[in-house]
């Protein structure tokens, strides 16, 4: 027995899902430039830049958000948001408001929901999300570097 657990105990880990929030943008925050990794997104704050996450991005009620194309597994709107979306499941609140046009195969919104652009809804949607490990970073860095004579 090893710190009080039996021998024949099973173990359990917790995967973590791309459904948690990992990082938040606060209400009292500009951020310009882009953002691209894994996990999920809350912005409660200001945000324009382009939006690549394989996960799940939060606009807050406070949010404010301009770019491009914001690109995620799922997509909640709750404050504003500017530009074009490209995701699996779209959900738009009462207090959300979009303006742009939107790919997705699963979409849904509460009354008072405010919608400007053209849908497309398709029976998948693939999303061209990439965004860079350690990994091959560090690969990267090591490519960078001029070889030594």
């Amino acid at each position: 027995m090893v710190f009080g657990k039996k021998k024949n105990e099973p173990v359990f880990y917790v995967e973590p899902t791309s459904d948690r929030i990992s990082s938040v943008i606060g209400p009292g925050i500009n951020w310009q430039g882009d953002l691209r990794g894994n996990g999920g997104v809350r912005i409660e704050g200001t945000m324009e830049g382009e939006i690549a996450i394989r996960g799940v991005v939060v606009i807050g009620e406070t949010g404010r958000v301009t770019c491009k194309q914001l690109e995620a597994e799922t997509v909640i709107v709750a404050g504003n948001f500017k530009g074009d979306i490209l995701c699996q499941k779209l959900e738009i609140r009462s207090t959300g408001r979009v303006w742009g046009d939107v790919v997705t195969s699963s979409f849904s919104s509460e009354d008072g929901a405010f919608l400007r652009g053209q849908m497309r809804m398709e029976e998948k949607v693939e999303l061209n999300l990439k965004p860079k490990t350690a990994e091959v970073e560090a690969g990267e860095a090591q490519a960078e570097e001029p070889a030594e004579p």
